[in-house]
């Protein structure tokens, strides 16, 4: 059953995400258009390293917590990646039953928010601490006796902002240091993007990542100006540029909320290539690269 539940929660998560992202719409009209198949390489979430008091007790909102939920559906811990600079960390996960089911895998990272300069620190802790209800627990969604399609609801719940609004001065100070920390302050663990993968389209009209990137462009999707990576690395990624939208915050001296613009998210396309992992064994390389997903992370950036 957790594989059902896990396509079923995908695909909650797929349109609530695609209803705020115009460039996927595109891209999926475009590949249905051509008589292909919108598949899913992988789906990326944002999070906190940050030990805060919740009504159940210290909770750890990083990668811990998201785990729970991954771990709970049947996904597995695959690898790992460190990106020092920027103080973030990140682990992929993957289903045994992947290819069965055609699941994505999840890409996982969090920003390690006690390597950032003390009074940052102590503004991110500060909002996300203001958690009003009891966070979300694997063991009490996952129950035997509901139906599939309601247990993906009530986890579509999980994949939100937890915390209260944030104030509008703190995301604008945190944004100058680390626009991530910004970011999942102000979107907490709403998708952060989703992927097209290009050797799941099956159509000749788009045969490649080049072509996709192109078609998307023509149709006037704001798309990055470069492919990361390359075919001997074994995975080649673009993205669309990020779609702005209006989010809640506090205005600072009334306490009042109102909206102002920010990035949300932007529509990944990736394009998997064969590996040689032994002399004349070749397979399809399956894992991530930190060198684009340092770059990809920066498609979220607020442009001035």
């Amino acid at each position: 059953m957790k594989p059902e539940i896990a396509l079923n929660l995908w695909q909650l998560l797929w349109q609530e995400y695609s209803a705020r992202v115009n460039h996927a719409r595109t891209y999926q009209q475009m590949i249905t258009t051509a008589g292909g198949t919108v598949a899913n390489d992988h789906i990326a979430f944002r999070s906190l390293r940050l030990l805060v008091d919740s009504p159940q007790g210290e909770v750890n909102l990083g990668i811990d917590y998201l785990a729970q939920f991954a771990e709970a559906l049947g996904y597995v811990a695959a690898g790992e990646y460190n990106f020092a600079q920027t103080h973030l960390y990140a682990r992929y996960y993957r289903h045994p039953q992947q290819e069965e089911f055609n699941l994505p895998k999840l890409f996982i990272s969090e920003l390690i928010v006690d390597e950032l300069p003390a009074n940052i620190a102590q503004l991110i802790s500060k909002t996300v601490s203001a958690i009003p209800h009891q966070l979300a627990s694997p063991v009490t969604l996952l129950k035997k006796d509901a139906e599939i399609e309601t247990i993906a609801k009530q986890l579509q719940q999980v994949f939100t902002r937890p915390w209260l609004p944030p104030r509008r001065s703190v995301v604008e100070e945190v944004n100058q240091v680390t626009q991530y920390g910004a970011w999942v302050l102000l979107h907490g663990y709403g998708v952060n993007h989703f992927t097209g993968y290009v050797n799941g389209q099956n159509t000749p009209e788009y045969p490649d990542i080049d072509t996709t990137a192109s078609g998307l462009a023509h149709l006037g999707v704001p798309m990055k100006a470069e492919i990361e990576g390359n075919v001997a690395c074994g995975l080649r990624q673009t993205a669309t540029q990020a779609v702005t939208e209006m989010v809640t915050v506090l205005d600072d001296n009334s306490g009042v909320e109102i909206q102002i613009p920010w990035t949300y998210a932007y529509y990944e396309i990736a394009q998997r290539y064969p590996v040689e992992v032994e002399p004349g064994k070749q397979i399809l390389f399956d894992a991530f690269l930190g060198s684009n997903a340092q770059q990809l992370f920066e498609m979220t950036r607020l442009s001035k």
